[in-house]
């Protein structure tokens, strides 16, 4: 199954709206026979991938994939009924399809005879490659992350407003990783005008990686028609809003959205109880002053508290990144603020 994770995660970014899925199979004695990701839209599911990899060493074998294989015909034919011509003897998924033209894909398998088995490494393939894709199967809504780099009082810029560099080179080549597996990266107006950003994702040379994300900038304010953000490089999505309920549903269309910058954007969106998840960047350094992450959230007093829990840390070169999810089941079920504050 973790061969699968990596396969699944590597997919991510090229497959919207479908989900990205790792597959491996196993011919009968429990050898690698084929490894497989979802394609681009139109192209074949993953299971699907690692049975042509596999070929006739995929019958009395086993087929270990992160989704509960697909029952339904699309574009493509179900995954359920490929494992079944395929000879497949056993089939263990991690996660099973939220969305029910799809689901069913067990039951079609078990009544087949194969042996099924769900939940292998579930919380793995959760908060994982499937993490967006399953929160828009479940909410309808885009999957929000709120990026951020600070120190360690919290600063995202000096008093002077300088900012480069908060974070290290290694945090910085993360950032450009993940930014090529998204859908969209959202800014305000105002951080387009402080710092001219260009918002795409780039490789280690400093070229343009294969997927680019949609660069979306919200605000009323006008920027210059030569700003980084409006160049061929990416798409550039302007919307003309400080609403953010107009922003998400705006952005309906997409799975996988970051929320960059700048400070008063977070506050709004965190206001709002929009952000699914928070990527901290928090650098070794201590300026005493200067421009803070997020500001105007809504909180009052400690009561009002927006409140996470960690999920993971992990070193970054000299640099601690920090995942948290809302305390509660997600942003969605948790409580907005009827007058948060506008981007």
């Amino acid at each position: 199954m973790q061969i699968a994770i990596g396969a699944a995660e590597s997919a991510r970014g090229f497959t919207s709206p479908n989900p990205p899925v790792g597959a491996v199979v196993l011919d009968s004695s429990g050898r690698i026979a084929g490894v497989g990701m979802t394609q681009p839209p139109g192209g074949p599911h993953a299971e699907i991938v690692a049975l042509r990899e596999a070929g006739d060493a995929a019958r009395g074998g086993t087929a270990v994939v992160t989704l509960e294989p697909c029952n339904h015909q699309g574009r493509t034919g179900p995954c359920s009924q490929a494992l079944v011509d395929a000879g497949i003897a056993a089939v263990y998924y991690a996660v099973g399809d939220p969305n029910p033209e799809a689901a069913g894909g067990a039951a079609t398998l078990a009544s087949a005879g194969i042996e099924v088995s769900s939940g292998l490494r579930e919380q793995a393939v959760e908060s994982g490659p499937l993490r967006a894709w399953l929160h828009r199967q479940r909410t309808g809504l885009p999957h929000v992350t709120w990026k951020y780099a600070a120190t360690l009082d919290g600063r995202s810029a000096a008093a002077d407003g300088t900012s480069q560099w908060i974070t290290g080179q290694e945090a910085r080549a993360r950032v450009h990783a993940d930014r090529a597996k998204l859908d969209a990266i959202v800014v305000g107006t105002g951080t387009v005008l402080a710092d001219n950003p260009r918002l795409t994702a780039r490789t280690a040379d400093g070229s343009l990686a294969s997927h680019q994300p949609v660069r979306v900038v919200v605000g009323l304010t006008d920027i210059p028609a030569d700003a980084h953000v409006l160049d061929d490089s990416a798409p550039t999505l302007r919307l003309r809003t400080r609403n953010v309920d107009e922003v998400v549903a705006a952005l309906a269309e997409y799975t996988d959205v970051l929320l960059e910058g700048g400070p008063r954007l977070a506050g709004a969106f965190l206001s709002a109880g929009r952000v699914d998840r928070i990527q901290a960047y928090v650098a070794p350094l201590v300026l005493g002053a200067g421009a803070a992450a997020m500001t105007e959230a809504g909180v009052q007093t400690i009561d009002d508290a927006l409140r996470f829990r960690f999920e993971s840390m992990e070193t970054i070169g000299p640099d601690l990144l920090l995942s948290l999810v809302p305390a509660s089941a997600g942003s969605a079920d948790r409580p907005q603020t009827s007058d948060h504050p506008e981007i």
